[in-house]
């Protein structure tokens, strides 16, 4: 009888957690849809525009995705800990997280370079702009949702 208990509880906390990661995943996947709906209502593409963008736009977004992961697990995770390491650790943990710096920028400023051969160098201003509106817009909804006005 106790086994059966301990078993029931340890399934229903593994389900508890899968229905959280499942639900974690659904609001990035519905933010994303929302964001590629906004982008494309502000930057009015045309067909030709469109074929060429997207797929330079998923990739970089997946590049910065991929590079921010690592940058959690290698570094971002272990600066909590900072007060507990050597100086040489830290020194080292600096430097890597310059090193991501630099490669993020080297991703923008990559994307940036094909989306303007893509799409036109107005376009591509207002691709910035209609991104940062779309930050403000989810911000200020989370905002108002969570009671901060």
């Amino acid at each position: 009888m106790m086994n059966s208990r301990k078993i029931l509880i340890a399934c229903m906390v593994a389900f508890a957690s899968t229905l959280s990661f499942a639900q974690e995943h659904s609001k990035k996947d519905k933010i994303n849809a929302l964001k590629v709906a906004f982008l494309t209502e502000k930057l009015n593409l045309s067909t030709k525009e469109a074929q060429e963008f997207w797929p330079l736009y998923n990739q970089y977004e997946s590049n910065k995705e991929s590079l921010r992961h690592v940058q959690w697990r290698e570094v971002r995770s272990k600066i909590k800990d900072a007060s507990d390491i050597s100086e040489k650790e830290a020194q080292a943990l600096v430097e890597k997280y310059l090193d991501y710096e630099q490669e993020e920028e080297k991703i923008e400023k990559d994307y940036l370079e094909a989306v303007s051969k893509a799409i036109s160098a107005k376009k591509t201003l207002l691709l910035l702009r209609s991104e940062e509106e779309f930050k403000k817009q989810l911000i200020k909804q989370y905002r108002e949702k969570m009671g901060y006005n």
